[in-house]
Formats: structure tokens, C-alpha cells, sequence
């Protein structure tokens, strides 16, 4: 039966972390089914920060709870810079890391991910061991990704995470999925996040057209259904595992998830 990984994006840009709470989501989380769990290096008001104490300490938190796929994130719209970006890939516990296809307007702002930018963070990533998952908000930078393997080889299969619906970007609709699924490299495997769904069916289309991963959780979008948010991320976790069952499928657990992402072993990391 073909597993699906679910990654947990638990925190909504710009709110305050309370730690052991965060901790004790990202477990029941787990125990619901999510696999990987996707965190930015914030402060404890929630911004954006080149210091990972806060990052570390909270996956130091959630792994004395549970097992889980430690995946950090280089992206956010930010002044930071690209070294300043990839800090926490020097957390000897991260297993995979987001690394950005290219330069958007998002959301009424320019992020900026230029082609020295991938093939820096994707050397940072290959020479710690850490499996990349590319995150790509509109066709072209597929091809950048190409371009980038060409300069910086790339470990195969390469990991695509498909955005929809960021002002700027492909927006979820079926024709864009479709037309995006297209472009993906056969030889690659793909997941999609649904940024501000309010519904579930661009998930079930993903899924139903092959996606391995898909990121929900609030920093993504709250909501259960049109008109109703969740006040946990285990419920949003408890949502999408029935839809997975639904459609014949299974949520993957940590291990298999690493299986599926080909990660190496980690000597911290909780097993």
C-alpha cells in the first residue's frame, strides 16, 4: 500500500513559541501520524533569526517526546543572508532541509533565492549529510533546479515540494497541479503544500495524482474546514489521516518515511 509522509509545519510566522506546548503538539502530532516536522529558526516572539538556540531547543524538546524526521528550513522572507540562512543545517540532529527553486514576489514582498544562493545551500546540505526537499512556487524553477544539479550534483531522486497559493505563485487549482506535475522530472518524487487551504480537495488531487509528501500545519493554514480552524496541529494531522484512509492509502511513520527519503543515520537523533 503506498505510503504517504505527512510534514508538520506547526508555526504560524510571527507567533510566540511556547516550547514544551510546541513539543507536546508535534508528539500527539506523531501519534496521529505526521512523520517529519519543518521548523524555522525564530525567536521566541515568532520572527525570523540567524540564531538557532531557539530551533534547537525546541527539537531537543519535541525528540525527548517522540520520533520524528528533524527537517530545518532555509527559507522565509527575510534580510538574512544565504550563510545566515543555513545556519541550523550545522544541528547535528537535522535529516532533511527546505532549499528554495528560485526568487518569487510572495505575498506583496521579493524573496530572493538566486542560483549561487541553491547551489550554496545545497553544498551545505550534501556535505552534512542532509537530504534537500526543493521547494519550487512556480514551474520555472524546476529548471533552475536542473541547472543547479549541473554546477552542484544533486543526490537522486531529487525531492520536490510543490507551493501553491502564495500571492506570486502557482495557485491551487487543478490545472496548475496538473500542469506542474508535468514538468516534474520523471525520475524525481514530490509532494505539495496548500498554503491558506480552507478545504481538502487540492490535497486528494495531489495525492491522487501521485504526490509522496504533503506539508500541512499552521504555518500553512489552521483550518479543518471552510469556517472552521483547528486549535491544535494534531488535529489538522487527524484530518489528513482520514483522507489518506479514505483514498486506500497509509500515513508513513518516521521510519518509513526515512526510508522513503533515503536519509542517512543521524548519532543524535532519537530512534
Amino acid at each position: 500500500m503506498r505510503k504517504i509522509i505527512i510534514s508538520l509545519a506547526p508555526v504560524k510566522a510571527g507567533t510566540p513559541i511556547d516550547i514544551p506546548a510546541l513539543a507536546e503538539d508535534v508528539k500527539k502530532s506523531v501519534e496521529a501520524g505526521a512523520a517529519m516536522c519543518h521548523l524555522h529558526c525564530r525567536l521566541p516572539d515568532g520572527s525570523l533569526t540567524p540564531d538557532t538556540k531557539a530551533f534547537e531547543e525546541s527539537f531537543e524538546e519535541i525528540l525527548r517526546r517522540t520520533d520524528v524526521v528533524v527537517q530545518a528550513s532555509t527559507g522565509g522572507i527575510s534580510n538574512m543572508t544565504i550563510e545566515e540562512r543555513c545556519r541550523p543545517l550545522a544541528y547535528p540532529r537535522v535529516e532533511s532541509a527546505s532549499l528554495n527553486g528560485g526568487s518569487t514576489n510572495l505575498n506583496g514582498a521579493l524573496y530572493i533565492n538566486t542560483d549561487s544562493d541553491m547551489d550554496y545551500c545545497a553544498r551545505q546540505c550534501y556535505e552534512r549529510g542532509i537530504i534537500p526537499e526543493v521547494e519550487v512556487f512556480d514551474i520555472g524553477m524546476l529548471y533552475n533546479i536542473e541547472r543547479s544539479a549541473a554546477r552542484t550534483p544533486y543526490r537522486r531522486p531529487i525531492f520536490y515540494n510543490l507551493v501553491f497559493g502564495h500571492q506570486g505563485g502557482m495557485q491551487p487549482d487543478m490545472t496548475c497541479l496538473t500542469a506542474f506535475r508535468s514538468a516534474v522530472p520523471g525520475d524525481a518524487r514530490w509532494g505539495v503544500t496548500h498554503y491558506g487551504r480552507d478545504n481538502w480537495d487540492f490535497l486528494a488531487g495531489a495525492m491522487a495524482l501521485g504526490a509522496s509528501i504533503v506539508r500541512i500545519g499552521f504555518e500553512d493554514s489552521a483550518y479543518l474546514a471552510p469556517g472552521e480552524q483547528a486549535q491544535y496541529n494534531h488535529q489538522v494531522v487527524e484530518r489528513l489521516v482520514r483522507l489518506i484512509h479514505a483514498m486506500g492509502l497509509e500515513a508513513a511513520t518516521p521510519a518509513e518515511a526515512r526510508q522513503i527519503l533515503g536519509t542517512l543515520p543521524k548519532g543524535g537523533a532519537s530512534r
